[in-house]
């Protein structure tokens, strides 16, 4: 029976907005975590049947179809194809997904799942200039509200009864685990230095919890929601490589984890962002597994009532819970997030001996992936 596992997962450091990475085109960044992928693994690239890429805003710099191009710049035989994938924040896990069913079908034998996005570059939003995606219907069913993610983060606030202290307490809380993760050297195997940046650099050290609340609120004037415990707006690049257990063997490759269950689930578009409950129900349902088997979770931290809701639906131990800190702290460079988290998911679970890990994100239109890992090395 055919399988799925990842052999390597790398990574560029997330650079701030206008950082370190913004000069850096994103098919470049592509390019170098691809062949970052080659060179740990040393495989031949000519052996990859696809490169499956996730990126968001798929407009400017980043439209032409970026997963091919991505191969073209990185060197690769031109005989290896590309295709870019759009499910909003969660498009490179979707990308997993995708590779990991190909694998699983007998389409492909290897194949890189990843992603990319340039927020420095390409704004979030480009691609819509001012246009109305919706159309009329989709306006008409939800009484004409648009949905905007800050909005629903502050839904998810009232529904769940959060107080703007708890939320900033756990937005200081990523931060000191991204700091003490990147003490330890916790990133130092997965990260491809790229453009002289070497480390994550939207975490922010000495941070208090009267810094955050004297920031004002984002998206109404009584709000909780503020640039302190939102997700930052980040550059990025991510890659997988991708293959079965038996392709692995004649390769003569090591893999690190298999992808045990991978499920999609949808929700209320308008509150948008509480997707990844539901998710991890049906994951864990499909999976045969209870919430106790699972030693590690990644719930992207969009804003952080979107994991702190998800914890109190879960009943998850809260210490399992993006330990390594969250986007909050590392960033969100939307089109690669999905690869960037479950890069960090594999190396997390490879260094402690974690048999199963659970990583799910919120996505526009009310949408999260949620993928079950089980350690193989």
């Amino acid at each position: 029976m055919r399988d799925a596992v990842i052999v390597e997962a790398v990574r560029t450091p997330v650079g701030k907005r206008n950082g370190g990475l913004s000069g850096v085109h994103p098919v470049d960044a592509s390019a170098h975590v691809l062949r970052g992928l080659a060179e740990r693994t040393g495989i031949d690239p000519a052996e990859v049947d696809d490169v499956v890429w996730g990126c968001v805003s798929q407009a400017g710099e980043q439209t032409g179809d970026i997963g091919r191009t991505a191969v073209l710049a990185a060197g690769w035989p031109e005989s290896v194809t590309g295709v870019t994938v759009d499910r909003q924040c969660g498009s490179s896990q979707q990308s997993v997904h995708f590779a990991a069913a190909g694998l699983v079908a007998g389409h492909y034998d290897v194949v890189v799942a990843g992603g990319v996005e340039s927020m420095s570059r390409v704004p979030m939003g480009f691609s819509a200039q001012g246009a109305n995606p919706l159309g009329e219907q989709v306006l008409a069913r939800y009484g004409g509200v648009r949905p905007n993610q800050g909005i629903g983060a502050e839904m998810i606030v009232e529904r769940w009864g959060f107080s703007r202290a708890q939320v900033d307490e756990f937005s200081l809380a990523s931060h000191e685990k991204a700091a003490a993760a990147q003490d330890a050297g916790a990133f130092d195997d997965q990260l491809l230095p790229l453009a002289g940046v070497t480390a994550d650099e939207g975490v922010r050290r000495g941070g208090s919890l009267e810094k955050l609340a004297a920031l004002k609120p984002a998206f109404r004037e009584d709000g909780v929601i503020t640039a302190g415990n939102s997700s930052q707006i980040s550059d990025g690049a991510a890659a997988l490589l991708m293959t079965t257990s038996e392709k692995a063997a004649e390769l003569g490759l090591r893999p690190i984890a298999r992808v045990h269950t991978a499920v999609l689930a949808g929700d209320d578009p308008v509150i948008m962002l509480t997707a990844p409950i539901p998710a991890t129900h049906k994951a864990l349902k499909r999976s045969g597994l209870s919430i106790s088997d699972i030693g590690v979770f990644e719930v992207n931290e969009a804003f952080a009532p979107v994991p702190m809701a998800w914890l109190a639906e879960t009943g998850a131990d809260a210490k399992t819970l993006n330990p390594h800190g969250g986007a909050i702290a590392l960033g969100h460079p939307l089109g690669a997030s999905g690869a960037r988290i479950m890069t960090t998911l594999v190396h997390q679970m490879r260094a402690a001996g974690i048999r199963y890990g659970l990583q799910t994100m919120c996505e526009g239109g009310g949408q999260a992936n949620a993928t079950i890992l089980e350690l193989l090395s």
